[in-house]
């Protein structure tokens, strides 16, 4: 059967073809990309950490590790003291590709320190959506039972 350029089946034709096309190209342009850059649930954070596959790394203030712990195998650098970025940088030796994933309460200063990471040139931070205390991503750290310190 020969379609005309104007019908309505070329037309399907060719958007088809553009789907293929696009999702051809998507799964080609992430395939590259580390598999810990996406948002990580606490368990799987615990699991990658516990692992040495990623540092995960504590954001909250003190206050907040003495109220509720700190992740047996987090690290504790707050965001609200100096020297957050340069701490950072000693504990992956430099090495801005080196995998991150930031944890805090919820979620929501993760995502925002993740964000600014980034454009310091970090290349793979992740962020523990669901956090210590649960958020719509997950129950939490401390819901799921994990371990802390």
């Amino acid at each position: 059967m020969r379609f005309h350029p104007t019908s309505t089946m070329w037309r399907l034709q060719g958007f088809l073809l553009c789907v293929i096309v696009f999702v051809v190209a998507s799964t080609t342009a992430f395939a590259g990309q580390t598999k810990y850059n996406g948002i990580e649930s606490a368990a799987t954070a615990h699991k990658l950490a516990s692992s040495n596959v990623i540092k995960l790394i504590d954001i909250r203030r003190p206050s907040e590790w003495w109220q509720t712990g700190v992740g047996q195998s987090a690290h504790k650098i707050s965001m609200h003291q100096s020297g957050f970025v340069e701490r950072i940088h000693a504990l992956v030796g430099g090495d801005r590709s080196q995998p991150i994933a930031l944890i805090c309460a919820r979620g929501n200063r993760s995502a925002w320190m993740k964000a600014q990471l980034n454009s310091l040139g970090y290349t793979n931070v992740t962020n523990v959506s669901e956090g210590m205390l649960g958020s719509q991503a997950g129950p939490g750290w401390l819901k799921r039972n994990l371990p802390t310190k």
